[in-house]
Formats: structure tokens, sequence, C-alpha cells
């Protein structure tokens, strides 16, 4: 039995429950021989080859959309395709929280663009940080998250943004815990699970199926990105995968155009059959250079604590961050230092590249 959605519309910005959205050419008409509707050129003569690159493209691609929907399993209605996972949270962000009265929760270490989307629109962010596990990993701290989203009155928390698998930590969240936050959160505030690594989780986890609980938890959005596993940041395409009544919220304050044409093009590609071989193919490749590299760390003492992980990165504990970034900058070699997140002091992340990319960072550490 499907649970009620009507706390939804209740929790949007008060303003968008009667607002229309800008139609535009391509929104409100199809069909047709010749158009005129638009305001476009008659062609693009420098790109004559490419055929149509003087329209806008759709609003929403239903060709696009279906591919992924059938790749995550839910249905097409609950479908948002965007500039990456990065205007996901942008749209929620405008959507439901209201600048100087509502809020968004994070749980840092954590992904920064949830809280700088949030100060830039002007809500407020709520941090509870993760807490050390026995698996030597971090984890939500359920009842604080929950007291929290229950008692800070002067700044509703509409959005609770969760990292799973974790950037920058790597691993996953508890999957126990994060079904018991939305169990506890209810109709209270949307709990929006970022899963841009999804794809380098073991396929035994539950969270590869996390789309499955939409209908139990209506409460629940999954944002997830082409730019990891399937190799296509360049091309900047995600997705939010939500409640039908979710994803007509944000439609409403998406741009008219959203994704150019050459994006769609390659995403819908990317997501074919012969694309998906192709980027589990390219998946496996970077698992064994991360176990690779996961080996050669664990023979060397300067690393002093290896994080567990589950991504295309690792993160390590070593005794002066800035150091090793600097000699394998001047080596050639970029390697990212994350020790301004809160909790991870001396600690940098190394993306698994290429095996000749792993080879030549194995050049470059300190032996």
């Amino acid at each position: 039995m499907s649970k009620s959605v009507d706390f939804i519309a209740a929790l949007q910005r008060p303003h968008l429950a009667n607002i229309i959205p800008y139609q535009s050419a391509r929104r409100s008409m199809s069909g047709g021989s010749t158009w005129l509707n638009a305001n476009e050129a008659p062609q693009s003569p420098a790109f004559p080859e490419q055929g149509n690159w003087h329209r806008y493209p759709s609003f929403q691609s239903d060709a696009l959309n279906q591919a992924y929907a059938d790749y995550a399993g839910v249905d097409l209605a609950q479908v948002l395709s965007c500039r990456g996972s990065d205007e996901a949270i942008e749209l929620l962000i405008r959507s439901f929280c209201e600048p100087q009265r509502d809020a968004v929760m994070i749980t840092t270490p954590t992904y920064g663009m949830y809280a700088i989307s949030a100060v830039t629109h002007g809500a407020d962010v709520v941090d509870c940080p993760l807490q050390p596990d026995s698996d030597g990993t971090l984890q939500l701290d359920v009842a604080t998250m929950v007291e929290r989203v229950n008692t800070d009155t002067a700044s509703r928390v509409k959005l609770i943004f969760i990292c799973s698998p974790s950037n920058p930590l790597g691993n996953e969240v508890n999957t126990a815990r994060l079904q018991s936050l939305l169990e506890q959160v209810g109709e209270r505030a949307l709990v929006v699970l970022d899963q841009a690594y999804i794809e380098f989780i073991a396929g035994d986890s539950a969270q590869r199926d996390i789309t499955s609980w939409l209908a139990q938890y209506p409460q629940l959005v999954v944002l997830r990105t082409l730019s990891k596993a399937f190799g296509l940041a360049a091309l900047r395409c995600g997705f939010a995968l939500a409640q039908a009544e979710v994803i007509e919220i944000l439609r409403k304050v998406i741009a008219p155009y959203p994704l150019p044409e050459p994006t769609v093009r390659g995403a819908t590609r990317a997501l074919s059959a012969e694309g998906i071989t192709l980027m589990q193919q390219q998946l496996a490749m970077v698992l064994d250079q991360r176990d690779r590299l996961l080996a050669e760390l664990s023979r060397r003492d300067w690393a002093q604590k290896v994080w567990p992980t589950v991504t295309n990165f690792v993160l390590i504990s070593v005794e002066d961050a800035d150091a090793l970034v600097r000699q394998c900058q001047q080596a050639g070699v970029l390697i990212r230092n994350q020790s301004s997140q809160r909790g991870l002091g001396q600690c940098v992340r190394i993306s698994i590249g290429s095996a000749e990319e792993i080879d030549r960072l194995l050049e470059v550490l300190p032996a």
C-alpha cells in the first residue's frame, strides 16, 4: 500500500504552490513539420554536419529519462535530468528552503556543495558531524540528527543531505542507520541520498537497490550522476530520483533547457546496453587498480591510516598532507589535500586512474 505524499506539497516553499512555470517553445508544443515558434536560426552555419544544433533541446528528454529510469529501476515520472547532481542540489534547496527561515542538514565530513549551495541561497546549515564507529568508519549520529530536526524551530530543517558512498571518506553509510533516520524523520523533511559513487559498491550492498525504497519512504530523494563510473564528467549529466510529486516541484524551478543536445545524445548512448557494458568493463579495471594501490599503501609506513573505501578514490592519513601534495605536484601528479574537512586533519585523497597513471603515482609517492 502506497504511503500518503500530501506532506511533499506542504514542504515546498509556499509561493511555489501556485506558480506556473515558464512554458518554452519546446515544453508547450510538439509535432509539426515547420518550426517557427522559438525564434531559432534556420540552420547552424558553423556546424552544418550536426543537423539540428540550431534547435533548442527538449525541456526533458523522454528518451534519456526513460533510459535512466530503466537503469535505476524507477518510473519515468520519478526522474529529472539536470546539469550534474550539483544542479539537483541547487534545485532542491531553491524549491524547499525559504531564505532566512529554513535550513539544510549536513553530516561533516561531507561533500562541500551542500553547505555552499545552501548559504548562497540564504538557507541555514545545521551540521551533525559523523561519529566514529566500531568498524573504523565514520557513521550517522541518527539520534542527534532526529533531535535537531524536531527541536530546531528557529531554522526549520527541510532537507537532510547524506553522501553514500561518502565523498571524501569513501565508505558507505550504514544502511540500518539510514533506514532508522528515514523512519524517525517521517514527513518533517526530505532525506537526500547522494549516490554519485554507487556503481563502485559491491553488488551485495542494499544501497545499490535503494530506489526500491521510494514507495515505502516518499521523503527519500536519490541523486545520481554519469560523471564517475560512466566517465562523462565533461557532459554534466545527473539525475534526481524521487516521488513524482517531488519531481513536479523541481520541474517548476529548473531552467527551460537544462541539458544541451550533445549532452542528451552522449548520455543516452552511455545508458544503452552497449554503453553500460563498456562502463562495467572500465569499472572492473578501476577496482583492480584500487586494490593494487591499497596493497602498495599498506606497505608504506608514512600512510598512517588508509580509510576504508568502496569508491574510486582512497583517503589517507599522513604526517604532513601539504608536503605530500607539494611533492607530488612538483613531479606532475595531482592529489588532493582534504585537511580542511572536519575531523580529517592531515589527510589526502587520491583518485584511481589508469594502470599507467597509478604506475606514475607509485613512482612519485615516498617509498
